[in-house]
């Protein structure tokens, strides 16, 4: 019997900058294809489908954090704006 497991683990995603733990997939469909489009080929932003292919992971992370052109800085925060720029580094 018991076994009654109250162990209250959170995941916050913010340990020494693992970004595993956020699914950057997610984030995109939720904070960015309602300007850079459904595919990341552009809308009413620019595409942003092969970051990678002009951008570094630090730069993308930089205009993800500040902003550039039109787009505001900090729609995504932290650990879901490092996973993101990482994923978006690898779209070449």
């Amino acid at each position: 019997g018991g076994g009654n497991d109250t162990s209250n683990e959170t995941d916050t995603g913010t340990s020494g900058g693992e970004t595993a733990a956020v699914d950057a997939e997610a984030v995109v469909q939720q904070k960015c294809i309602s300007c850079h489009g459904g595919d990341l080929t552009g809308a009413s932003a620019p595409a942003i489908d092969k970051a990678g292919a002009n951008y570094s992971e630090e730069e993308i992370l930089d205009i993800i954090l500040n902003g550039q052109g039109g787009m505001p800085g900090g729609i995504a925060k932290g650990a879901e704006a490092e996973a993101v720029a990482a994923w978006l580094a690898e779209k070449k």
